[in-house]
């Protein structure tokens, strides 16, 4: 027979009495990756939510940047944070399609007007449920969309004043199917490359030619080795700042208000920062970088980005479809 101790009865209710009671947030280290250049529209993004997540935790999240590649490249970082041994990583949005290719709606040419119309899709109901259902597919949280610019193009071989001067040029692209097929329709001759290959690339003279967002040519000293310069505004980019669910599960729910505040508030912040300096750094290349730009018609390039739109619409199946066309009605 077992012998009743009230000892056991009042340890218990210590037990149920510790077990209920609030316990303190614990202290989180988030690393945080991107592959860009310290000075880019990245670090703009990442160090502006270094400073908000501590300050909104009240300091129990410490946010360790890690710039240039110190983690891992864009095309391995979706899939690390997917299997959890990345905390977070801002991510170009046309890397993200071979993990989620619903991204690729975005990342068709011209398919946005202009800036306006970019920001009310990708910030309003189709940017959130595309956003939703990456997180459902992935397993991997998108914070913000931040700051949307312009892939503008610069080659080595000659000005560019018509789609006529980009036949057979050598063109460096992401390994992203819409950027190929976009090039391919512009007469071009794409290469895909990792972004880690493509400043050696464009050194030798492997590639002739190349788009990155205004500020990266000027972080990159692009403007060093390659004379032509063309504001083609042909793709738009986005570097949406991504999290593990590992890291995000980590997190209390004070913790967790004070990350998605932060991103909203650091993409707001970035957004505001790179509008304002992409004339300034467009003078600059054109300016004081020595780059070359010329007149050009348009026309062409815009029949043939529709062109790779309605292929894409095509081929992706309804729900593709139903994307391109809430981004088309935005516009309306």
């Amino acid at each position: 027979m077992r012998v009743f101790d009230p000892r056991s009865l009042a340890a218990s209710a210590a037990l149920i009495a510790f077990s209920a009671a609030p316990t303190l947030a614990q202290d989180v280290t988030i690393n945080l990756g991107y592959a860009a250049a310290e000075g880019s529209s990245y670090a703009v993004l990442a160090d502006k939510f270094e400073e908000l997540a501590e300050e909104y935790s009240g300091g129990s999240i410490d946010v360790r940047v890690r710039c240039c590649g110190q983690l891992m490249g864009e095309d391995e970082a979706f899939k690390a944070m997917q299997l959890g041994t990345v905390d977070m990583h801002i991510i170009t949005g046309n890397n993200v399609s071979p993990h989620f290719p619903m991204m690729d709606a975005f990342v068709l040419p011209y398919i946005f007007e202009d800036k306006a119309h970019a920001y009310s899709v990708l910030e309003g109901e189709v940017g959130q449920a595309i956003a939703t259902d990456l997180q459902e597919a992935t397993g991997v949280h998108l914070l913000t969309y931040g700051f949307v610019g312009d892939r503008d193009f610069y080659n080595s071989r000659n000005a560019i004043t018509s789609m006529a001067d980009m036949e057979g040029l050598k063109v460096r692209v992401p390994r992203n199917q819409v950027m190929i097929d976009t090039f391919t329709e512009f007469g071009a001759a794409p290469i895909p490359l990792p972004w880690a290959d493509t400043p050696t690339a464009l050194q030798t003279g492997a590639v002739e030619g190349a788009d990155n967002g205004t500020s990266f040519i000027k972080s990159q000293r692009f403007y060093e080795i390659m004379p032509y310069f063309t504001a083609l505004e042909h793709f738009v980019y986005f570097s949406p700042l991504f999290a593990s669910d590992r890291v995000m599960s980590r997190l209390d729910d004070d913790q967790r208000d004070a990350v998605m505040r932060a991103a909203r508030d650091a993409g707001i912040y970035q957004k505001e920062e790179m509008s304002a300096q992409v004339q300034e750094i467009r003078d600059f290349l054109t300016g004081e970088g020595g780059m070359e730009t010329a007149e050009f018609d348009r026309t062409d390039f815009i029949a043939a980005g529709q062109r790779v739109q309605d292929r894409f619409a095509a081929d992706q199946g309804d729900a593709f479809l139903a994307v391109i066309e809430a981004i088309r009605a935005a516009a309306e």
